[in-house]
């Protein structure tokens, strides 16, 4: 029913197209850095040996997982798991996103405090982020203008407040991954002074991605508590 709400798109309209245009950029601004070869002549697999190592991560594995820009850390299983094209690839493109999930490997290693609260947020944001709006529905449709209809729609804006809380905390998360990332390359040697520009190019693409999620829901829960006070 939302989908049929001017509100709705006027609130969430905007953040939507953000979502869908920095999904592209990120995706063109990796393609297009992709072809530019790093003179360390690392692939990405080697780089991130190489930087766990410095960081005395030796304990944290690196393994090639499928899809396009699927890279990530797993804390968990003290893995970093990088796509075909980064795993292989010697890239600057490919040298950025892998120092960034090192940046990850090493925010779980200093106990980084916004990455240990990100990941206590997880269940409760999955569980929020898909039965909130369950919630607020079912509270429009089937108990409208009752009390049950404004418990449904407040238990649903409390369980989607949790996805947009893990949203915001992403965001120092992935930043500060993002700065970690671009200091071991320069500090180690193993980006020249010309590719600095190229690789920050692509950790900036991804941020904004995160920028447009996190605008996203919050817009989102804007328009749930707007409809809380309808009902």
């Amino acid at each position: 029913m939302f989908l049929f709400s001017p509100l709705y798109w006027l609130l969430v309209g905007p953040a939507i197209a953000l979502v869908a245009w920095s999904q592209y950029k990120v995706k063109k601004t990796y393609r297009d850095n992709s072809k530019i070869p790093a003179a360390a002549g690392l692939a990405g697999s080697q780089l991130a040996r190489a930087l766990l190592d410095r960081n005395e991560l030796t304990d944290v594995s690196v393994q090639p997982v499928q899809g396009e820009l699927t890279d990530h850390y797993d804390p968990r299983g003290k893995v970093l798991r990088l796509s075909g094209d980064i795993y292989n690839g010697r890239s600057v493109a490919a040298l950025g996103i892998v120092a960034h999930e090192v940046g990850h490997a090493v925010q779980d290693a200093r106990k980084y405090v916004p990455l240990r609260i990100r990941a206590s947020l997880v269940p409760a944001a999955s569980f929020g982020s898909s039965v909130g709006p369950l919630l607020v529905i079912g509270g429009i449709i089937f108990a409208a203008g009752s009390s049950f209809s404004g418990l449904l729609i407040n238990l649903g804006i409390l369980f989607f407040g949790a996805a947009v809380v893990f949203q915001i905390v992403t965001l120092p998360v992935e930043f500060n991954a993002s700065r970690r990332a671009m200091a071991m390359l320069e500090n180690g040697g193993y980006i020249a002074q010309e590719e600095y520009k190229p690789a920050k190019q692509v950790l900036n693409a991804a941020a904004l991605t995160y920028l447009a999620a996190t605008l996203a829901a919050i817009m989102q829960l804007v328009y749930y508590l707007i409809l809380s006070r309808r009902n």
